[in-house]
């Protein structure tokens, strides 16, 4: 998958930041990013989660993504 290219207006068009190696005529869809929804309230509530997290890892409170599917899995 390509990453993300980013691009400037210049003179009302759009301008990539860098090279890219996309096939010559292609059709590109562009999003524009202008942050999210969250309100205040949500944003403390996701920094407070993440925060947890990161907790977590630090005291090895963490599982194998892989080993954890296959648990899923077996529940089925």
């Amino acid at each position: 998958m390509q990453p993300p290219l980013k691009a400037r207006v210049r003179n009302g068009r759009l301008v990539l930041d860098e090279p890219t190696d996309l096939p010559e005529g292609i059709e590109v869809e562009l999003v524009l990013a202008d942050g999210d929804d969250l309100d205040d309230e949500e944003r403390r509530e996701l920094h407070a989660a993440i925060e947890e997290g990161m907790a977590d890892v630090d005291a090895g409170r963490t599982v194998d993504a892989f080993e954890f599917i296959e648990q899923l899995r077996a529940r089925t």
